[in-house]
């Protein structure tokens, strides 16, 4: 089972490992520190940027695992 979703915010996932933090801005995702980043789930950020949420919630799942 993910311990990541796209539905989760970025504050939810900083706050589960602030080391996410590497994974998101090597996606491009460089505005995580934004306290309005912060309620923006990630597939919204996902969206923004043009990024596929399914790579990034993967990435984000290895990376834990």
């Amino acid at each position: 089972m993910a311990s990541v979703t796209k539905d989760m915010t970025i504050g939810e996932l900083l706050q589960k490992d602030r080391n996410i933090a590497v994974v998101l801005m090597r996606a491009g995702m460089h505005c995580i520190g934004c306290p309005s980043s912060q309620g923006e789930t990630l597939e919204e950020a996902a969206m923004v940027h043009g990024l596929d949420v399914n790579v990034l919630v993967s990435q984000i799942n290895d990376f834990l695992g």
